[in-house]
């Protein structure tokens, strides 16, 4: 802790204690000029403010919790980028937490069900119980959901049903008729339903253009490069293989991709491949995909939860953010 004062780096830079506070809090009150001689001079000084004190006196923690599932994936980084982006000009930390099963997320979002551990709480891509929503409602704490739904609840999502149609349907306009899905367990410790829903819009994609469902080609298993090239491969393998292929994430896409190079099958020419998130390695292979706005979510979660905090406003709101087609190289013009 500094053991310099407000109110010598006040005398320092020659203004008063109250506009180094407005400083410090970000205030739009203060000219750049005198902005840049208070930071000038909490630098000479080696000023740092008294956080913990400033908690207590505000009767807040200052903290934010984001509880989500497989903090490596892509597109949960994603959107964890876009909730930092909106905490930056506020004085919350963000700490972020992952868990890997439903006992794990209701055990964890009990114990922040507590005004002392967080001003706010995030949960990222998981459903929540019903007991754990009242739960936080009795107590008055804000809680936002990205990519998760519960009308009780402020929610940015986004239709994954119309993400899997969109995807299909693109196919289908190519003149595939034989078209494979490969995705992470359907059903999953988490009850993380995106993948489902984009099963869905798969099958509902093939039912209204008359294309009965194969079995044969849905896999799922394990989220991974690795096991969606396995999946590919079996696919590849049958005797009447698909000509497409619809993998429920970018990441599967590109194991779909290096099961193609491994048959020696040309991209579109033999395979056309599709897959969902946009994430940033989509553009650098040229993977025709989905896009969902993953950081704008999390932007969106993010500012939410704030607004939550500063006005007390309990009534839930939706926000319902579009996908789209990115067409790229792995497919082809619609015939």
């Amino acid at each position: 802790m500094s053991s310099v004062t407000m109110k010598e780096v006040a005398e320092r830079a020659k203004v008063s204690v109250a506009t180094v506070s407005r400083v410090l809090n970000s205030s739009d009150k203060v000219t750049s000029k005198t902005q840049e001689k208070v930071l000038a001079a909490c630098k000479q000084l080696g000023y740092t403010p008294n956080l913990q004190a400033k908690r207590l006196k505000l009767g807040k923690t200052q903290t934010i919790m984001a509880v989500m599932p497989f903090l490596t994936l892509p597109s949960i980084v994603e959107r964890l980028r876009g909730v930092q982006q909106a905490l930056a000009p506020s004085e919350y930390d963000l700490i972020p937490f992952s868990v890997g099963s439903s006992e794990d997320r209701d055990s964890y979002l009990a114990s922040l069900a507590n005004r002392s551990r967080a001003d706010g709480v995030l949960v990222i891509s998981m459903p929540i119980t019903e007991k754990l929503v009242q739960r936080f409602k009795s107590i008055g704490l804000p809680l936002v959901l990205i990519d998760s739904n519960h009308p009780d609840l402020t929610r940015v999502i986004v239709n994954d049903i119309a993400g899997g149609k969109m995807a299909t349907n693109h196919l289908i306009e190519l003149g595939h008729v034989r078209i494979g899905f490969i995705s992470d367990h359907l059903e999953n410790p988490l009850h993380f339903c995106s993948m489902l829903d984009r099963f869905k819009g798969y099958r509902l994609a093939l039912e209204d253009k008359g294309i009965e469902f194969d079995p044969r080609y849905q896999k799922q298993g394990h989220h991974g490069r690795e096991e969606a090239r396995k999946m590919a491969l079996e696919l590849l393998d049958l005797p009447s293989p698909p000509t497409a292929i619809f993998a429920a994430s970018d990441t599967q896409a590109i194991g779909v991709l290096d099961a193609a190079r491994e048959r020696g099958l040309s991209i579109p020419g033999d395979l056309s491949v599709i897959g969902y998130d946009n994430i940033r390695d989509a553009d650098y292979l040229n993977l025709t995909t989905i896009n969902q706005p993953l950081f704008e979510s999390g932007l969106e979660g993010g500012q939410a939860l704030l607004e939550i905090i500063e006005t007390d406003e309990q009534e839930p709101q939706e926000k319902l953010l579009p996908v789209s087609l990115i067409l790229r190289g792995t497919t082809g013009e619609p015939k």
